[in-house]
């Protein structure tokens, strides 16, 4: 009888002939995430994978897999030979580890019989099994509609029966689904945005805007606080930043006030693509959402897009506010987004930013502009760093 834990794919089980190149990816990440919890032994064995590990690592090695996409369910379970007495045997004392961390009333058994070779049909072991329980634990009884606890019973070329079913994130494996360059500022948005495209399965890279020194190194560190927070869930983070302060100086000597905000953010854009097509990422990420503020309108995003030919991608668009912040307390972004240090978007705010921009108005104030020029010598002075978690 051995303890180990299992893992749930959810979406990679539904993924046809390239499964086995989610399940790769899933599985080195896994190796990568708990190499130093005692070198788990790791295999894959009919829809789910098993760390084979000393269980003083168990709850550190759960606590980690939660963070790792692609996982929707963890379980510690108990491993013994697929002979009904051995079956019983260990659920007697899965049952009664669950029992001794919580009061159970009552409880139901569900089996599943993936060895169909396997003599004993699932509703008889569940039956069997359910008896066996109600004999050793005369305080429980059983509820099949609306149980307390299920315990389940999983039958291949070893049984697993586990009671606990840990919800980790599900999604993707990261890099599965290309690479990203997010647009990470100190807000609250971007973090996030950045945590739903690891989601889905994309690498992620980061790239900061800053306006030094109206804005000051502190701000810049609270960004790269929240890589470092990002990077529990998406690994280590290739960082970018780029200082923009004599593109928004130009802006604002040569183009009306209140298109600062788009002109800005167009240039942010032109600069994402320039390194991402030079890095060989496949999309822009940003944290846009709509009508948030000014900016973030129909007109106005139509206007950004038409900035460049790469694919934006903004998987908060139709979040309101709430539901960000939710999402940014889970994570632990959100102490660190909402410390007060200014970023480059306040640097020559306008008082009333355009809120329906035309484009060939913008087009037009960016003929005063050399913008080829401010681009590459922003980018000459970009700095890179590798951000891990902490």
């Amino acid at each position: 009888m051995d303890k180990v834990i299992s893992v749930s794919l959810g979406e990679v089980a539904l993924k046809g002939l390239n499964r086995g190149y989610f399940e790769r990816k899933l599985v080195k990440q896994i190796k990568n995430a708990t190499k130093d919890l005692g070198a788990p032994k790791i295999y894959k064995n009919q829809g789910k994978i098993y760390l084979e590990a000393e269980e003083i690592y168990f709850d550190q090695i759960i606590s980690r897999l939660k963070k790792i996409f692609g996982i929707v369910y963890i379980s510690p379970c108990i491993k013994v030979e697929k002979d009904i007495e051995s079956i019983e045997q260990g659920a007697i004392n899965a049952f009664k580890e669950v029992l001794e961390q919580k009061d159970i009333k009552t409880f139901k058994v569900k089996t599943k019989r993936v060895d169909k070779d396997y003599p004993i049909k699932s509703p008889d072991v569940s039956r069997r099994i359910g008896a066996i329980i109600l004999d050793n634990f005369p305080n429980v009884k059983v509820d099949v509609h609306n149980p307390e606890v299920y315990l389940y019973i999983d039958i291949k070329d070893s049984c697993y029966i586990y009671i606990e079913r840990i919800k980790a994130y599900g999604g993707l494996p990261i890099g599965t689904n290309g690479e990203g360059l997010l647009l990470l500022s100190g807000g609250i948005d971007s973090p996030v945005a950045g945590f739903m495209m690891a989601k889905r399965g994309v690498k992620l890279n980061a790239l900061h805007f800053h306006s030094y020194p109206f804005t000051s190194e502190r701000a810049e560190e609270k960004v790269k606080n929240l890589a470092s927070i990002m990077a529990r869930y998406c690994g280590n983070i290739p960082f970018y930043s780029i200082n923009i302060l004599n593109i928004q100086k130009e802006i604002n000597k040569k183009c009306p006030e209140d298109e600062m905000t788009i002109l800005s953010r167009r240039f942010m854009m032109r600069i994402a693509e320039k390194i991402a097509k030079d890095k060989n990422i496949n999309a822009l990420i940003t944290g846009e959402n709509l009508g948030q503020v000014a900016s973030q309108t129909i007109q106005g995003i139509q206007v950004i897009n038409s900035s460049v030919e790469m694919p934006i991608l903004r998987p908060l668009i139709g979040f309101d506010k709430v539901q960000i912040i939710d999402i940014s307390k889970e994570i632990e972004t959100y102490e660190t987004s909402i410390l007060p240090y200014e970023d480059c978007c306040t640097v020559f705010l306008p008082k009333h930013p355009v809120t329906k921009p035309k484009l060939e108005d913008i087009e037009e104030s960016e003929k005063n502009l050399d913008i080829d020029y401010l681009v590459d010598k922003a980018i000459q002075n970009m700095e890179y760093s590798i951000i891990k978690a902490k």
